[in-house]
């Protein structure tokens, strides 16, 4: 543990050398982009309510993907929509002559399932399919407005570069970005930029967890499941064989993988023998090479099932994504500036409803600590991200901050309330504030961003090559649809 804590504390350090040669900006340039960000604060606000609304799945998000869109083109940005092969993903880009290249990311896609009021009950919305348990929908709409403040600075100020957002679709096990990474759209970049909604304020720069999530699907013959049974070949047993054996395999794998499924296609009555059967796996570790070699062997426990049913299989990866690389260079510098930018203050109102959701959360946390900043965090980050592809590619940062009620779960439905409050949307003005101030900074700091690429090829190791995790598939657009047989 010593040695652990000698480690972080040298790596916070030598950040901090780094951050402290990245001179802040002059107080009048960093008040007007506050006082810009604070304008916009309404629209963000409005902006995240509908995509909120929208709650579209991954690769299926058009109505939220052209409200960002239009709001950049308004904003004086060029657009490239449809990149990588993903019809919602885009680049908007400002230029202002030669100079750095400063990337921010969006994100905008919901999780099937949690449909919730903004309320602090549970109270589900009938008849609606998703909902935004990640706070995407906050995070596209404070990347934006960050975006624009970062361009109305650049041409007060006259300064040379190029501002990116990255409009990224399917995060929610779609891998989105890791299209945009193979395709080389980071490859000219200096520097990427990113937040996500929390519990909590900081910067992050933990390890998260590589995965590769993917649908078996088995195939059978059809029968009378009394009259014929005989002549039928379940597909549902090789998925329930499947299932048993990959539960065995779990006392046989690396400590700290996780390995979860659902069934998403079971049959269609139980009077027939199903021809068709399907699951949806993941598999994660913080190492990639764990995973590959985890998910090799879950395969061949499919394989098995297959053979044992009589049926026949075939496995699609949809997902797969890199651990995280964080950029400690990076880190300092938001760091500094997520401190000036300080926490989230609710009005009386927002505490009552804050205090009744928080009647619902496993784990209750002091409301209070919505207005303070954490320390650097090193630690693991327990889910799955795609931004960790680009990582590997650009210096990368993030942070999150307390668009929730402390002790909320992501994926639950209590984020999902809070998600569609303004709760959520004070929490996507601080992180538009920091994230739009980092930025300034970067561009009027070749140094820094010279210290995070030089940290970055010594953490890859030597001879590092990018291939991503999905091999050369092209994105699955229809992860998110049902899957049919016969009927």
């Amino acid at each position: 543990m010593t040695m652990i804590r000698s480690l972080l504390f040298a790596t916070t350090a030598l950040a901090l050398s780094a951050a402290a040669r990245a001179q802040p900006l002059p107080d009048a340039q960093r008040g007007a982009i506050l006082a810009n960000v604070d304008g916009r604060a309404p629209a963000l606000a409005a902006t995240a309510k509908k995509i909120w609304d929208y709650a579209e799945v991954g690769f299926q998000e058009t109505k939220s993907s052209e409200l960002l869109q239009a709001d950049l083109k308004k904003a004086g940005f060029a657009l490239t929509p449809g990149v990588a092969g993903m019809p919602t993903a885009f680049v908007a880009s400002f230029k202002n002559g030669n100079g750095p290249v400063i990337a921010v990311l969006a994100e905008f896609d919901a999780l099937p399932g949690l449909a919730q009021e903004a309320t602090p009950t549970r109270a589900p919305i009938a008849g609606k399919a998703a909902g935004h348990g990640c706070g995407h929908n906050i995070f596209g709409a404070a990347s934006i407005t960050a975006a624009m403040a970062i361009k109305d600075w650049m041409v007060a100020n006259k300064i040379q570069g190029e501002l990116r957002v990255y409009g990224t679709p399917a995060e929610e096990g779609g891998s989105g970005k890791v299209y945009m990474v193979r395709a080389g759209l980071f490859d000219d970049v200096d520097a990427v930029l990113h937040w996500h909604p929390g519990d909590q304020n900081g910067v992050a720069v933990g390890k998260s967890q590589a995965n590769i999530s993917g649908k078996f699907r088995f195939h059978g013959l059809a029968a009378h499941a009394s009259a014929a049974p005989d002549k039928g070949r379940s597909a549902l047993d090789g998925v329930e064989v499947m299932n048993v054996a990959v539960n065995y395999l779990r006392e046989h794998i690396p400590m700290s993988t996780r390995i979860h499924y659902i069934v998403t296609n079971g049959g269609q009555a139980p009077n027939v023998v199903p021809d068709f059967a399907e699951s949806y796996y993941y598999v994660r570790n913080t190492d990639p090479a764990i995973v590959k070699s985890v998910m090799a062997r879950v395969q061949k426990a499919a394989e098995g099932a297959a053979i044992a049913t009589g049926t026949t299989v075939e496995f699609e990866a949809t997902g797969g994504v890199y651990s995280m690389l964080a950029s400690n260079t990076l880190a300092a510098v938001m760091q500094r500036n997520l401190k000036s930018v300080g926490g989230e203050t609710w009005t009386p109102e927002e505490l009552q409803w804050a205090t009744a959701i928080q009647k619902t959360l496993p784990t209750q946390k002091p409301l209070a600590a919505v207005a303070g900043i954490d320390p650097i965090w090193a630690g693991d980050m327990g889910g799955s991200t795609d931004v960790s592809d680009i990582s590997w590619t650009t210096p990368t940062i993030g942070l999150g901050t307390a668009t929730w009620v402390p002790g909320t779960p992501a994926h639950s439905w209590q984020a999902v309330a809070a998600s569609g409050m303004s709760i959520g949307a004070k929490g996507g003005v601080v992180a538009a504030k920091t994230i739009a101030l980092t930025a300034a900074d970067l561009f009027t700091s070749p140094q820094t961003l010279a210290e995070a690429k030089a940290e970055l090829v010594k953490a890859r190791g030597p001879n590092f090559r990018y291939e991503a995790m999905l091999g050369e598939r092209k994105p699955a657009l229809d992860y998110r649809k049902a899957t049919g047989g016969s009927e």
